[in-house]
């Protein structure tokens, strides 16, 4: 099995942690970036001002009561970790309040180390799929790439144009998920980019299906058969998957399960875990 614990001679850079570490974080996911009042986010906010709840220890002061509060879209945010890799890496632990002078390209390098380590989980998660064996040796060059990215300093960031970076990393993406879901038999459903709001699709079989980038806004997927289909970028905000099977979904995301309603009987990958409010 062409999997990457088992090569070390392939050895590959060592990862900064992909999942968010608040603590570590000078909030900046509650300052850089901007939200407008909606179903979502209970007001309208513009990049680089602090978030109203935001206390002066850089933690949330209604944490626990975000969804209670209006501020639903805070719930299933993650930056992959980008933010404690700005803040303790790339700013040497140099906080915006008691460094003023660092704010701006603080807050201008955060989406963009946001991008980055989006990608490395990705291609992380590519890495760990012997069907895509084939193409194993692009996706290690890409990481080691994007790592390094990852590691320069503010103003190389700040100026990093990462449009090519993410065409070149998605055509490997597109590859792993063609070669994953071919060992799926039969005829595989394309939903690529489709319109699904709301759509009707209790206990679908959908083994293998291209959901790339599909809107299930408050789509009904109870029981449906979700292994081995492609979710990546797919918008998951209120489906319904109680007792959906995800189990090898690929490119599955924390966010993305968060969006979305479940029960205890919803199926999902292992390295992902069951959002606090799913009943």
């Amino acid at each position: 099995m062409d999997n990457v614990p088992n090569h070390p001679a392939a050895a590959l850079p060592p990862l900064p942690v992909l999942q968010a570490d608040c603590a570590n974080c000078f909030a900046l996911c509650c300052v850089a970036l901007p939200f407008a009042k909606s179903s979502d986010f209970a007001v309208n906010k513009p990049a680089g001002t602090p978030c109203k709840n935001l206390r002066q220890d850089f933690r949330c002061g209604i944490h626990t009561r975000l969804r209670d509060k209006g501020f639903q879209g805070c719930t299933v945010f993650d930056c992959f970790g980008a933010g404690q890799q700005a803040s303790q890496v790339t700013f040497g632990g140099r906080d915006w309040r008691t460094h003023p002078g660092t704010a701006a390209q603080m807050f201008e390098v955060f989406p963009v180390l946001r991008q980055l380590h989006e990608l490395l989980f990705y291609v992380s998660e590519a890495l760990t799929l012997p069907a895509a064996a084939p193409v194993h040796a692009e996706l290690r060059r890409a990481l080691t790439e994007t790592e390094e990215r990852t590691r320069a300093d503010a103003q190389a960031l700040a100026d990093l144009d990462i449009g090519p970076l993410r065409q070149q990393i998605d055509t490997l993406l597109l590859k792993t998920s063609e070669l994953v879901r071919a060992k799926v038999p039969g005829r595989k459903k394309n939903h690529r980019g489709a319109d699904l709001i709301g759509a009707r699709l209790s206990g679908a079989d959908l083994r293998g299906a291209n959901l790339r980038g599909a809107y299930l806004i408050a789509a009904d997927l109870t029981r449906a058969d979700l292994r081995t289909a492609d979710l990546i970028g797919a918008d998951l905000r209120d489906t319904d998957l109680r007792g959906a099977d995800l189990r090898d979904a690929i490119f599955l995301t924390q966010p993305q399960l968060n969006a979305a309603q479940g029960d205890p009987t919803t199926q999902f990958p292992p390295t992902l875990t069951r959002p606090t409010h799913w009943t």
